[in-house]
């Protein structure tokens, strides 16, 4: 009901933005299922959806855009709450509140599309590698956001790189187990299981860090 509020408060420009984006990433998601996404031309998608090419192109650059637009959407959210987060305490700890902010802020529907994404990028190498990649680029963007709040040079202080790459790596690690999770069950876990798993990664770093192999012969 909040969101339904918020979304009507917002100028009809920018409603009838979002409610063609909702079509084609629906649209997208519901096809990729159905028939495959290598089977599923980009003229299909938009005939389905009912827009031109023209603006699917304005929306997303390519099919594995579209197919991970829920990924997309949370690292958008994630570096926007960077770009005006107060870091009172350590990095990671600014990175991890950053991040669960985003999380929590996502809308109702989310999970539900990026569980489908995910399950979709399983079963398709070109996507694991579009997410691959996005990860990257997001990890180079966080850290020059981090960099520019703080006024730390990250090629100077190798260590706020590093938080960047673990805030990263507790995400995927607990997205992961969230999703994982959620794959046998008839009541899947919600938002604020997948804040949990991501949350509990975080509180492994430092244990991760002391993680010693056993003696040998043991």
């Amino acid at each position: 009901m909040e969101m339904a509020s918020a979304e009507r408060a917002l100028p009809l420009r920018e409603r009838k933005k979002r409610r063609v984006r909702s079509a084609l990433t629906e649209t997208a998601l519901r096809l990729f299922a159905e028939h495959g996404f290598h089977q599923t031309t980009l003229e299909r998608l938009v005939d389905e959806a009912e827009v031109s090419m023209r603006t699917f192109f304005r929306y997303f650059s390519s099919k594995e855009a579209v197919a991970m637009a829920a990924e997309d959407e949370l690292w958008s959210a994630y570096l926007a709450r960077i770009s005006d987060h107060e870091f009172t305490g350590t990095v990671l700890d600014g990175l991890r509140g950053a991040l669960v902010d985003a999380l929590v802020a996502m809308d109702a529907d989310w999970e539900r599309r990026f569980i489908a994404a995910r399950g979709l990028a399983a079963r398709t190498p070109e996507l694991r590698e579009y997410s691959a990649l996005t990860t990257i680029r997001v990890q180079e963007e966080l850290a020059g956001e981090v960099e520019a709040r703080l006024g730390i040079d990250g090629r100077e202080d190798v260590r706020l790189r590093l938080a960047c790459e673990f805030a990263l790596s507790a995400w995927r690690c607990g997205a992961k187990n969230w999703v994982r999770g959620n794959r046998h069950r008839s009541e899947p876990e919600g938002r604020a299981a997948l804040v949990t798993h991501v949350e509990e990664a975080f509180d492994a770093i430092p244990g991760t860090l002391a993680l010693a192999a056993p003696p040998s012969g043991e």
